[in-house]
């Protein structure tokens, strides 16, 4: 399993920026894809950006012209560029790796709160 370590997060004005980071215990060249998702109080995990080994991304529709995700594969780094926030992009962000064995692997989360 992959040990997955996310940091960036924090609070941020509405219109803001921050960079979340995911750093991995292994190569990331080895892992199928990679991606973040969010949780916002009383609400369910939500996928929010992915990446394949390929470098192929997707997004979700609310985060899409605002969020670019990228990886480092010589850092073994996931990162997570979000511009123009929104409050209802207040969440605890969480990165998420899925080896070709089809093994899942989640970090412990970083929180995100926007404030107007």
């Amino acid at each position: 399993q992959v040990q997955l370590v996310e940091s960036g997060g924090g609070l941020v004005q509405a219109g803001g920026s921050l960079r979340l980071s995911c750093a991995a215990s292994t190569t990331i060249l080895s892992i199928h894809a990679m991606g973040w998702y969010r949780q916002a109080p009383g609400k369910q995990r939500e996928f929010v950006a992915g990446i394949t080994s390929g470098s192929r991304t997707n997004y979700a529709d609310s985060v899409k012209g605002r969020f670019t995700i990228s990886r480092d594969n010589a850092k073994n780094t996931l990162y997570l560029q979000m511009n123009s926030l929104k409050l209802e992009d207040t969440a605890v962000y969480y990165c998420n790796a899925v080896t070709s064995g089809g093994i899942s692997s989640w970090g412990q989360g970083t929180q995100v709160t926007v404030s107007s």
